[in-house]
């Protein structure tokens, strides 16, 4: 394919920005700042423009097309994204917000769903567009295609004082007996099971280990984030409750925790000794805010520090939050920037605010490492998103990565490896990239394909780490196919070239989704159908004409119970199999279901 002319450096996208010195003040440690709410940070806006090299970091001339549906990727200069008239986050014109700033680089909003506000849509893909495949030409990176594919967003004051009891397992291994489960109620000891899950259960399925329902929900529903799993403790979030079961037997390890307001945002994380911070709400009013904080230790439900989040400047409040952890580091974002804390004591570490002349952090991502998104200059025509990772726990910019104009960067497929999936609404097209560890595009994805991780748009949007059915190990990255008629394949692909590998066809007709790499195999959830259960299953990371070898398979029985998690969390932990809903309908009689686990 044709590669664009070299041409003279005219400064780098590699070398930390210079940033502001920033005095902490303050912390969790003493009564917070009686200051308004932070914002989970809106989606992802556009993605970056390449490493320092020619068709990577400097300003590139227009490719020359190889084919004749060929079409700039993001590493191509566009015209202005962001700029009255021009498409916004969710293919919207944008408008000038008042003071001039562009509404969805800054103001905060909801995205629209149908049904209005809030209302989540069905699971879908990865991918926003479909049959709309872009060439990107570069000179760092040979030439790739960037292919479309569809995705739809799913949504998945104080509290009351109770000393936690911890009813801990002697042996955290999987157990169950042939004896009624427990299936709760979401938060007690759960009386008796009108119906034996594991009652009629065939030779080589797996036993219901538990089943919990979930507590009641308002009409119009409410978020039930994250899912926590130590060796002892299986922790679940729902509504304004959070509860926790014995893994084994799913018999209740500690007191409910209920929040006086709903809960509004939770870390994905758990910290190296196993706690956690929740986000709640300090009211019921439209005007109330997500900026009450509780540290919560998952296998004894101690509650740890408690804080209030304060207020950032103008159109930067904390209507919703997002949280991450980092090591010692606990990430709060709001709509335009973020502050950072010491997990441990509450304790603020640094802000990460307005930088550049127009760079407005608007979504955090955490784990393996701490990344930022900012969307810079809405309004110019060098308005573009790019990425950043900072240090923990001092906030200084390692690496700066720029997205070229009309990109956006919505999602993070690995932490380490860092893989970022981007799209461009102007061009229907979608980007998945590789960076190294210093920030430098490493390789695209090369070959047109349409796949089907499961991502959400977390709360209110802007949730990078909002994607479940997609894995990555040090030299591969491993996605679903979309399954239009039976089964589909998890591919595996070369984070070296960007090429495939291998792939492996799902072993049912229904989907197969890749989670996590174990002892040098890819785990995954074969999803059940009308008349049987879903299984794990194992692929050697090596590929090849391997058959999936199956590690779990879930019984007949409860198959109307595991195909019915509408909106889904799943989770492989010593060798059993969780699963729980992230969103209460809230609009039946019927108890909705919160949790379900199996075992050998």
């Amino acid at each position: 394919m044709a590669q664009p002319p070299n041409q003279p450096p005219q400064g780098g996208f590699g070398a930390p920005q210079d940033q502001p010195e920033q005095q902490p003040q303050g912390g969790f440690g003493a009564p917070p700042p009686p200051q308004g709410p932070p914002q989970t940070p809106p989606p992802p806006q556009t993605p970056p423009s390449g490493a320092p090299q020619p068709g990577y970091g400097y300003p590139q001339q227009p490719p020359q097309p190889s084919g004749p549906y060929a079409q700039p990727g993001p590493y191509a200069q566009q015209g202005p994204y962001g700029a009255p008239g021009a498409p916004g986050p969710y293919g919207q014109p944008q408008q000038p917000g008042p003071y001039g700033q562009p509404q969805g680089y800054g103001y905060p909003q909801q995205p629209q769903f149908p049904g209005g506000p809030g209302t989540p849509p069905p699971p879908g893909s990865g991918n926003r567009f479909k049959g709309k495949p872009a060439v990107i030409i570069g000179a760092a990176v040979a030439a790739l295609l960037v292919v479309g594919g569809t995705v739809y967003a799913v949504a998945g004051g104080g509290d009351e004082e109770k000393k936690p009891v911890a009813q801990k397992s002697d042996d955290p291994k999987p157990t169950a007996s042939d004896s009624p489960v427990n299936p709760g109620d979401g938060s007690g000891a759960g009386g008796a099971d009108p119906e034996n899950l594991n009652d009629g259960r065939k030779a080589g399925e797996a036993k219901v280990l538990w089943y919990k329902e979930a507590p009641d929900a308002p009409g119009d529903g409410a978020d039930a984030p994250g899912m926590w799993i130590t060796d002892k403790t299986a922790v679940k979030a729902a509504y304004k409750q959070l509860v926790a079961y014995n893994v084994g037997d799913g018999a209740p390890t500690w007191d409910t925790i209920t929040f006086d307001q709903k809960i509004c945002a939770v870390t994905p994380q758990k910290t190296s000794d196993d706690k956690i911070v929740v986000a709640y709400m300090n009211g019921s009013s439209d005007r109330a805010e997500c900026n009450q904080l509780q540290e919560i230790d998952l296998d004894t439900g101690e509650k740890g520090w408690t804080g209030e989040v304060a207020d950032g400047a103008l159109f930067d409040s904390t209507a919703s939050i997002e949280l991450s952890i980092t090591g010692k580091t606990l990430m709060v974002g709001r709509s335009q920037s973020g502050t950072a804390y010491d997990v441990t004591t509450g304790k603020k570490l640094f802000d990460k605010k307005k930088y550049g002349n127009a760079c407005f952090p608007t979504a955090f991502a955490g784990g393996a490492r701490l990344v930022v998104v900012a969307s810079c200059d809405a309004t110019k025509s060098t308005e573009h998103d790019e990425m950043q990772e900072l240090d923990p726990t001092t906030g200084k910019v390692k690496w700066t990565q720029k997205f070229d104009k009309g990109w956006r960067v919505e999602h993070t497929y690995s932490m380490d490896p860092l893989v970022v999936y981007s799209t461009n609404d102007d061009k229907k097209a979608w980007n998945i990239s590789t960076l190294t560890a210093t920030g430098k595009f490493r390789s695209q994805v090369d070959f047109d394909e349409e796949f089907a991780p499961q991502c959400g748009w977390g709360f209110l949007g802007g949730d990078l780490q909002a994607c479940e059915g997609v894995a990555a190990d040090a030299d591969n990255l491993y996605l679903p196919t979309e399954a239009t008629t039976g089964a589909n394949e998890i591919v595996a692909i070369s984070l070296a070239s960007g090429k495939e590998k291998w792939r492996v066809k799902s072993p049912a007709d229904e989907s197969m989704l890749p989670m996590k790499v174990e002892d040098g195999k890819l785990v995954a959830y074969v999803e059940p159908s009308y008349d049987k259960g879903g299984r794990i299953v194992s692929i050697p990371t090596t590929g090849g004409k391997h058959t999936p070898t199956t590690l779990l398979q879930m019984p007949e029985g409860t198959v109307d119970i595991e195909s019915g998690f509408y909106s889904k969390a799943i989770d492989w932990v010593d060798g059993r199999f969780y699963i729980s809903t992230t969103r209460l309908a809230g609009d039946t009689d019927a108890k909705e279901k919160l949790m379900l686990a199996y075992g050998k």
